[in-house]
């Protein structure tokens, strides 16, 4: 009888530890966020800087050195012009990678390819009339692999400004290794991407509902909103400053919105422009090699000096081998079955903040643990917030999505929280990590927007760090994915992700941060491009970040 009242006992215990851990959890999730006031302004007293390429869209105030780091950084990501497009347009004279070529260049002082050594490629870019351009400005991507061995690496690519290029590939293993050549975009469809940002950065719109009682009204909003005689609500943050607005409701209040979405897209394309963003036309497609498109790699000889290419200084963060990520720079990856995994996260919490590639992570970590248990919290599946539990390990793993503008439907307005805000609510410490990753759903916009919003990140992950030195913070960088149609080129294309990229590597640079390179991670594997990447690259994404766990 005692027997069976003290199991009762440590039941009841057990259930009690359980519910205060929630309730803890929940409550700290729920930490105080200083909401802004909304407020109604006319159009005409929206904060705009008369220099700024795009008029109507709202830009914080800069100090001096804001408004220098936004120059340079704008400048370092500069895409070489290209002449004016005839109207209408032609294909005659653009870029096509039917006509253009690659041939391997041989190795500099002659004899054989050693691990170690840099391949260099030339790539010669023709148009449809089978005519040399002159001009550079197309985007490529360049990989050197091999299947069999599961082995693939990034190449970098240098734009010679005169329709050739040269792709420099590192030699990271023996045997063969083939090389792939991709015309993401001709130059002429970047020219046209370039406009249709600069003339459109609202061609995706946002609504907001607003209800009081009965009574509901829907609006427009965003952070580029062309000026009528409508009032606005101003939704600016009050702690980051990034500005959202809406337009006000006839009859309701601002205080009245209770939720965000994203509503039509616009592709704001000149009927003959389409003909530059056709798959497996001129948009992702492989340019063949003129000759051999292969090469033999031998073991690395003692004593023998590498051959390096004089067109790069860098070379890439990591490869692919039996399938298995390696990172170059130091990081050792090792790989996590379910009880490493489960050990590397014992007693730690992991909150992730960003879009729907963070939200894969969560995703992966939750199946693949079956003892994280995730706690429902009734959330939209597209947007959280979500959160699991390990009970016997102490693992707590979360995961938010990030503050507009973002593509999402049905977000309620108490779940537009913005990272920084965020940031600052956690304690940190060397049980905590930290994983961001943002730029999707920025693809629409002047890039002034993102480096806005990546500032407001960074100086939230400088306080975090300086009150709780020991917090490691990882940051997962964008990717490039399929692009088949217009929608997914006009919102996503991979050249806006890699302008992005870019800007986000620049401006985290220094800071005691981890990078996790999805760019590279996904360009050097043989599976296709996704937003959201397949499996076995998610695998090594989640290995690679629990290598910084646990070293």
């Amino acid at each position: 009888m005692k027997a069976s009242t003290s199991n009762r006992t440590s039941i009841i215990i057990f259930v009690l530890l359980v519910v205060f851990v929630l309730v803890f959890v929940l409550l700290n999730m729920q930490h105080k966020v200083h909401h802004p006031k909304q407020s109604t302004i006319n159009v005409s007293t929206v904060s705009t800087d008369p220099d700024k390429r795009h008029s109507f869209c709202t830009f914080q105030p800069h100090s001096r050195e804001e408004a220098l780091e936004e120059r340079l950084l704008l400048d370092s990501i500069a895409w070489p012009e290209t002449p004016l497009l005839p109207s209408p347009v032609s294909l005659e004279q653009t870029s096509d990678p039917a006509h253009s070529t690659f041939h391997i260049l041989p190795r500099r002082g002659g004899g054989q390819w050693h691990v170690g050594d840099q391949l260099e490629v030339m790539i010669t870019m023709s148009d449809f009339q089978d005519h040399s351009k002159k001009y550079g400005g197309d985007f490529l991507l360049a990989r050197l692999h091999n299947l069999k061995l599961g082995a693939g690496v990034a190449g970098q690519v240098v734009d010679h400004l005169n329709g050739s290029y040269s792709a420099v590939f590192s030699l990271l293993w023996e045997g063969d290794a083939q090389v792939e050549v991709t015309l993401v975009h001709s130059s002429e469809a970047i020219t046209v991407l370039s406009r249709v940002t600069r003339e459109h950065p609202d061609r995706v719109t946002f609504s907001s509902l607003f209800r009081s009682g009965s009574r509901s009204e829907t609006t427009l909003c965003n952070v580029c909103l062309r000026p009528t005689q409508k009032p606005l609500c101003n939704y600016t943050d009050l702690r980051t400053g990034e500005p959202w607005f809406c337009y006000k409701p006839k009859k309701l209040s601002c205080d009245a919105r209770i939720s965000h979405s994203r509503q039509i897209y616009r592709p704001n394309l000149k009927e003959d422009e389409r003909k530059l963003f056709q798959s497996g036309v001129n948009m992702k497609v492989l340019i063949q090699a003129s000759g051999p498109d292969s090469v033999s790699i031998l073991p690395k000889e003692e004593g023998q000096p590498e051959v390096k290419s004089s067109n790069v200084t860098s070379g890439p963060s990591g490869y692919y081998y039996h399938g298995m990520w390696r990172a170059l720079g130091g990081t050792t990856v090792h790989q996590f079955n379910t009880s490493a995994i489960s050990q590397c996260l014992k007693g730690k919490v992991v909150h992730m903040y960003g879009d729907s590639t963070i939200r894969q992570w969560f995703e992966y970590l939750s199946a693949i643990l079956p003892d994280l248990k995730e706690f429902n919290l009734h959330s939209p599946r597209q947007v959280g917030p979500f959160m699991a539990l390990h009970y016997a390990n102490n693992i707590l793993v979360t995961f938010r999505c990030h503050g507009p503008p973002i593509r999402f439907y049905m977000v309620h307005t108490s779940e537009l929280r913005y990272i920084a805000n965020e940031l600052d609510g956690v304690n940190g410490g060397i049980n905590t990590i930290v994983v961001f990753g943002i730029w999707s759903h920025f693809s629409t916009f002047p890039m002034e927007v993102y480096i806005s919003r990546l500032r407001s990140i960074r100086g939230a992950v400088v306080r975090l760090l300086d009150r709780a030195p020991g917090t490691l913070v990882v940051i997962r960088t964008g990717n490039p994915k399929v692009l088949k149609g217009l929608y997914e080129t006009l919102t996503n294309s991979d050249w806006y992700t890699l302008q992005h990229d870019k800007v986000l590597r620049l401006m985290f640079k220094g800071l005691n941060v981890h990078l996790i390179d999805a760019w590279e991670m996904v360009v050097a594997h043989h599976l296709p491009h996704s937003l959201h990447p397949q499996p076995p690259i998610v695998k090594n994404m989640i290995d690679l970040l629990l290598s910084y766990i646990c070293p």
